[in-house]
This record gives structure tokens, sequence and C-alpha cells, in this order.
């Protein structure tokens, strides 16, 4: 910052041609310029010395270390181009007093910010400009001087950090397809995919400031996304229901058509002689017969007849009985063969592999779509 002083004047030839001279800050007066985006005060020490010329200018080199406001425009991020203004005016003193006016021009400018630019970070910076204008402050206008920093966000690191994995995601929701719907392993896995872009977008909103007056549109890239891997969700917990219903209707049918045979089968068993009253009364029969003049051991011997009888009736029984059991489980083993062999799919699984095919050219074509439309408009949009 440099200003004239017409107090201050000597003939350098008069004096062994001395040019300009050094002295302390605090015997000369000094514009109080200040910074209206600054937010922090300055911690750099200040200048303690001026130089004055043999002309009356007087030259003021002094480091600032600024924190300052930037309204951010994160419609287009990571892909942004931000704009932030450095207004410079005096604190008490009106545009009659003191008049700002720049040294140099914009190219002037932008080409000495990049000579002393050591490092920029996040933040690549492509251009300085500088105009003066004329403010009023409330009773009494006052010169500014403003200028405008614009630079561009580094977008490589969050491509290969978060736009990238969010795609894999998506891919890996498209190969879930492949995984069979007969168990459990493909629910899990699309409910994992869908917490892991759930993750994304918790480092989104942390990445992201929350002043911001749009939707971002890497925003809406991630609701896309969710809202996409929520419909193919969605999609497999209605097969996966279907295909229980289809497998509770066949376990029904199998089971009503088992009995029918098992019926059909039992219905030849004959269990004869294993009636208890019919054998009760076969046995009472042949004790009412015996007259009361037969001797006690004739008595005893026609019943012992007749349990032995009895006995070998029942183990014949018995044997006919084991005999037509086996010959229905060898039945119902070819029937449960010939079921397997025909393997036959129920009406909802024929309905559930319609609707897996359906909904796979519908998620594709829609992913396509918006990605499709996102990105356009990542390249169009025009920045504020």
């Amino acid at each position: 910052m440099s200003w004239g002083n017409d107090h201050i004047r000597w003939n350098q030839d008069k004096f062994c041609g001395l040019k300009h001279v050094v002295v302390p800050t605090e015997v000369l007066w000094k514009p109080d310029l200040t910074i209206e985006e600054m937010t922090e005060k300055d911690k750099a020490p200040p200048s303690p010395y001026l130089t004055v010329t043999h002309q009356g200018l007087i030259e003021l080199r002094n480091d600032l270390m600024l924190v300052s406001t930037c309204r951010m425009q994160v419609y287009k991020f990571p892909f942004d181009i931000q704009s932030c203004n450095l207004s410079f005016k005096s604190a008490v003193y009106s545009d009659d007093e003191i008049k700002f006016a720049a040294i140099l021009n914009a190219s002037k400018f932008t080409e000495w910010s990049r000579e002393v630019m050591r490092i920029q970070y996040e933040w690549l910076f492509l251009n300085m400009t500088v105009h003066e204008k004329t403010v009023n402050n409330l009773s009494y206008n006052q010169s500014m001087i403003v200028y405008t920093i614009t630079m561009k966000r580094r977008s490589v690191l969050y491509i290969a950090n978060f736009l990238l994995p969010i795609m894999f995601f998506l891919c890996l929701d498209l190969a879930s397809f492949l995984i069979s719907d007969s168990g459990g392993e493909k629910l899990g896995f699309k409910v994992t995919v869908l917490l892991a872009v759930t993750v994304m977008q918790l480092i989104l909103n942390d990445i992201l400031p929350s002043s911001s007056d749009r939707i971002p549109l890497i925003a809406v890239y991630c609701i896309g996304m969710f809202g996409l891997m929520m419909l193919s969700l969605l999609e497999t917990i209605l097969v996966m229901y279907l295909m229980a219903k289809d497998s509770q209707d066949n376990e029904a049918d199998t089971n009503q058509s088992l009995s029918e045979d098992c019926g059909d089968k039992l219905g030849k068993v004959v269990l004869h002689n294993y009636d208890p009253e019919v054998k009760n009364s076969a046995r009472c029969g042949c004790i009412c017969e015996v007259s009361a003049d037969d001797p006690p051991s004739e008595m005893l011997a026609l019943d012992r007849e007749g349990e032995s009888r009895r006995l070998a009736e029942e183990s014949s029984g018995s044997e006919k009985i084991l005999h037509e059991l086996k010959g229905l489980e060898k039945t119902l083993n070819l029937l449960l063969n010939s079921r397997k062999e025909e393997g036959k799919p129920g009406y909802w699984t024929l309905v559930t592999k319609t609707i897996n095919k359906v909904f796979f050219l519908f998620y594709v074509t829609v992913a396509c779509l918006f990605l499709a439309v996102i990105f356009t408009m990542w390249i169009n949009a025009q920045d504020e």
C-alpha cells in the first residue's frame, strides 16, 4: 500500500542523491485500512517501518494472515469453481478524504499471484480481478477496492474416493441378479450394499457446507443411486415372498397326493383277528361251550389250545401287516422320487422369473438414463 504526502519532499541532488529513507511507522500518518470479509483478527506481526521517497510517496509493506468468509456455490461439487472477494476500504474516512485505486491491472495481479503462491492444496488458482467502487456507509460514501479471486476445486480425489465407489456399488447390485433367489444370500447381499451407500451419504454430509441454497448434484446422484438399490431390494423381497408361497402350495399338493395314495394302499390291508371284541367273544364262546361235567384238566387243555391258536393267528396277521407296510414304503419312495424327477416349477416360480427379467431391463435402463442426465447437468450447469 502506498500514498502521497505533499509535506515530505526533497531534492535528491541536494542530499547526496538520497532517493528514499526508512522511518518507524509511529512517526507518520497511515490509512486505516480494513477488510470487510475478515472474520478473525490478524495474527501476523505488523511491519514496524515505512519507506518514504524523495517525491513524497510513502510505501507500507505488511503481511496479513487472513481468515475470511466466502459464499460457496457447491451445486457442481466436486467440479465447482468458486469466486471469493476481498474488499478493502477505510474505517472512518469518506471518499472525499481517501480514494482507493489499484496499482496494477488484473492480468498483472494474476501473474504476480502465481509467482508468489507456493502451495495450493485442494484449490487451483485461476485468476484475480480488481475493480473500484463507491459504497454508502449510512451518512456518507466510502471508496472501496474489491479483489475477486477465482479458484477451481481439485476433483480427482473426490472422483476416486466417492463417485467411483458408489458406481461400483451399483455394479455389485446389478451383479446380485445372478444370485439364486432360493436362499437368503441375495437379500443379505443387497442390504449390505444399501448400507454401504448410506455410509457414503453420511460422509458427504460432513464434506458439503450446510448453507448451500440449492441441492448439490452429487447429493442427487447419491439419492438416485440409493433409490435404485432400494427398488432392487424391494423386488428381491417380493420375489422371495412369491417363491415361498409357491413352495407352500406345492408342499400342500404333495401332502394331499401322498395321503390319497396311502389311503389306497392302507385300504387293502385287512386286520383280521385283531379286533379285541371279536377275540373276547370267541374266547368267551369257547369257555361257555364247556359243560360242567368236564374235568378241570380238560378245560385247561382246551384253554391252552385256544390260546396257542390265537397267538398263531395274531403272529400270522402281524406278518401280513408288516409285509403290506413294506410294500407301502416302497410305493411312497417311488412316488417321491418320481415327483422330484419331474420337478416342474409352479405358477409363482414362473411369475418370479418373468418379474426378474423385466425388472433387470428396467433397472439397467433407468440407471443408464439417470447417470447420463446427472453427468450432462454437471457439464452444462452454470457457475453462480
